[in-house]
């Protein structure tokens, strides 16, 4: 899952992302609307979490203009309106797709932002397979030669982006990019040491390959 947060409170912003990140959720942010648009013009997000009294360009402004998208993210208004008549008005008039009024609970917002990105429209391919193993998105399940499989969410998304580039080597910054975010150092050995416990419990050194050069790949 990979999350745009709309915030330009600085302390909240780096405290909910922070958050955010300890649960396995990649986040980018925005300090001002005209960012948010353009980021969410430029990145597939799933969900955005997005304060309605934003510089620049309003919230309100961003999901207006990202409603006229063909594929957008999920829209989580954030924010201090938590007024009856506001909630009604961003769901209804704005296009959001959740409302949480602040100040509010982060387990919460956890919960918000996972129960959207179910929501999200997914690939055609619910299952994805490869030789012996096999990994269902719904259900978010994986099994190596009919093994049952336990996934940190982490280790499963680096798993899910080997599958769809179907034995093709897939390079250390794309995964960077896409399962962990852009604040991520990536000189950081996170990948290398996701990608060695994901290979363990899928079965051995044989099931994930180096392509030196060019990244990790679905071993045939």
């Amino acid at each position: 899952m990979r999350v745009l947060l709309a915030e330009d409170h600085r302390v909240l912003a780096r405290t909910i992302a922070k958050g955010l990140r300890r649960e396995s959720i990649a986040v980018d942010v925005a300090a001002c609307g005209d960012e948010a648009e353009r980021m969410c013009l430029l990145t597939e997000y799933d969900v955005l979490v997005l304060d309605r009294d934003l510089p620049v360009l309003t919230g309100d402004e961003v999901c207006r203009r990202l409603a006229c998208l063909t594929v957008r993210p999920r829209v989580l208004m954030l924010t201090a309106a938590g007024g009856t008549d506001d909630k009604i008005y961003g769901l209804t008039e704005l296009g959001a797709d959740d409302y949480l009024a602040k100040p509010f609970d982060f387990a919460e917002l956890v919960a918000r932002i996972r129960t959207l990105y179910r929501r999200t429209p997914r690939q055609p391919d619910a299952v994805l397979r490869h030789g012996g193993i096999r990994l269902d998105r719904v259900r978010r399940e994986v099994f190596a030669d009919g093994r049952p499989v336990d996934l940190t969410p982490r280790e499963f998304d680096v798993l899910d982006m080997l599958l769809k580039f179907r034995g093709e080597a897939v390079s250390h910054r794309d995964l960077l990019r896409t399962v962990w975010d852009e604040n991520l150092d990536p000189r950081t050995s996170a990948v290398r040491a996701t990608v060695s416990r994901l290979r363990r419990k899928l079965g051995g050194p044989g099931t994930i390959a180096v392509d030196t050069g060019l990244g990790y790949r679905l071993a045939p």
